[in-house]
């Protein structure tokens, strides 16, 4: 049977995070009156920002689709780049809907009545009620509105960013046209709809945020014309510099000598994972000294485990779930080569922290990644999708003098010295400053009636023709390919899905 271990108990500093001193105020939102002062308190024992903050202090609400206790990317960004702006004495409200298993107070953090597991997803589905967001509207009195997805909780913030006539900044976290398997109708005209409403939902706001070129030259091809600044998500390098492989194996009860293949990140199915799990196999059965250790939980878990029993590999599959902090790095450093395989990504975190703990990676030339990855530098980036080519590349990692390798994690290393976290909130707050100059409203208009109606008027609007235009895209197919980025070329046999009974 497949080593499915039980995630370490989460040190004193990260347990902060799912909960808070029994003094504090408790509610449905859990954010104190006089502006939310204590937001700017250390929540996670991570890497704080110290630095002394440049520029006038901001008060900033982000909002977003999915937060904690969903773990992924997007979730990790948004709460990094929220604890260094409140390092920097900035003050920063998330408001997201309510999830199963939420923490029960979260400074900082307001939840939103919603729907859970919407469409039989994980995901939750707000309610589209701005009105409780009214009173906090005013005691938080925020400068800038930053979105981190175009529905949904998009909508609120394109709605709050007019009624207030605050800018908008929106960050393309996402390519969610390879998540249309979450929905209750999946086709080509439900991804044709997506691409469209996300790029116009884009040319709605005052300032785009990217996390690689990749997506950028996407987006500029959608026909997306808001300015567009390209900021990598950072990572806590120094965090990742430091970590104990050899407790990490000793406890997941990992040989010493063996050869361990890495992956981090949710697990399912947009993530390519079937892919990667069949060339981790193929690998397994050549070298009987390799393992694979995957960290991380989601839907596709079940079938990562009935691949490595019909192989007959169980007993070299260790999966340990969701690890945080320094179990997290811990991990990393038990690894001798990490390896990915999506094409949905937008950057790949995940790609840098492994990196920065030194390790060669072997991936798929994709968006996001290829501006990480250097094929025979820092590991290999593959432009096929082919199981053989895969296979051996990993072979070729693991195959190489301990001198030759060790100029490969040197490389590596030196790739995500390029993604130190305080720089992309520097850039971001730079960025703040700039469209709140670009697109400053004088104090009379913000406090006209007249004019907040007339400008919540127009939001709405642009709002219901976004989505008009994105049915009428999803209908009639037009030009719609040749606005899309050339695909991996994929060589695997073509396997039928299995008809559901």
């Amino acid at each position: 049977m497949a080593k499915h271990h039980q995630a370490p108990e989460m040190s004193p500093d990260s347990s902060q995070i799912r909960q808070t001193a029994s003094s504090r105020r408790s509610g449905k939102a859990r954010v104190s009156h006089g502006r939310a002062k204590w937001l700017r308190r250390d929540l996670c024992g991570g890497e704080r920002s110290t630095r002394g903050a440049q520029g006038p202090k901001m008060n900033i609400i982000m909002m977003t689709n999915t937060y904690f206790p969903i773990v992924g990317g997007l979730e990790q960004s948004i709460y990094s780049f929220s604890e260094q702006l409140r390092g920097l004495g900035h003050e920063v409200l998330i408001v997201t809907p309510a999830f199963e298993g939420m923490p029960t107070e979260e400074p900082g953090v307001i939840r939103i009545p919603a729907i859970q597991k919407f469409g039989g997803t994980i995901f939750s589905l707000n309610f589209p009620i701005s009105g409780l967001l009214k009173r906090y509207m005013k005691t938080f009195s925020p400068d800038i509105v930053h979105s981190h997805c175009p529905f949904f909780m998009g909508d609120f913030a394109l709605r709050l960013s007019r009624q207030h006539a605050l800018p908008l900044v929106f960050t393309y976290h996402t390519m969610f046209e390879q998540y249309v398997h979450y929905w209750p109708v999946q086709n080509e005209g439900v991804k044709r709809f997506m691409v469209k409403l996300a790029a116009g939902y884009g040319n709605l706001a005052d300032q785009l945020i990217v996390p690689s070129e990749s997506v950028r030259e996407i987006l500029l091809n959608r026909g997306v014309k808001t300015p567009m600044a390209v900021i990598p998500t950072g990572v806590d390098l120094a965090r990742f510099s430091k970590g104990d492989g050899g407790a990490f194996r000793k406890l997941n009860q990992i040989p010493p000598e063996a050869k361990v293949i890495g992956h981090a990140g949710r697990l399912s199915s947009e993530k390519n994972l079937e892919f990667l799990v069949n060339c981790l196999v193929a690998f397994l059965k050549k070298d009987p000294e390799a393992h694979a250790l995957i960290v991380g939980l989601g839907p596709s878990e079940a079938m990562i485990k009935n691949a490595f029993e019909k192989a007959g590999l169980s007993a070299r599959l260790h999966l340990t779930g969701v690890l945080h902090y320094q179990h997290l790095v811990d991990a990393y450093f038990a690894m001798d080569v990490f390896v990915f395989a999506s094409l949905s990504e937008t950057q790949g975190i995940v790609l840098v922290e492994a990196m920065a703990a030194g390790l060669p990676v072997v991936a798929l030339d994709a968006p996001g990644v290829r501006e990480v990855v250097e094929d025979h530098r820092n590991g290999r980036l593959l432009k096929e999708m082919d199981q053989q080519s895969f296979v051996e590349a990993l072979g070729w990692v693991l195959s190489q003098t301990p001198v030759a390798l060790e100029a490969i994690k040197q490389a590596a290393r030196m790739t995500a010295q390029q993604f130190p976290i305080h720089s992309a909130t520097d850039q971001t707050l730079k960025i703040y400053e700039k469209v709140r100059s670009r697109r400053s409203v004088a104090l009379g208009k913000r406090n006209s009636s007249q004019y907040l109606f007339l400008w919540r008027m127009k939001g709405e609007w642009d709002l219901y023709r976004n989505y008009i235009q994105s049915f009428t895209t999803s209908v009639f197919k037009g030009n719609f390919q040749e606005t899309e980025p050339a695909k991996i070329k994929d060589t695997t046999p073509f396997r039928p899905t299995p008809s559901k009974k």
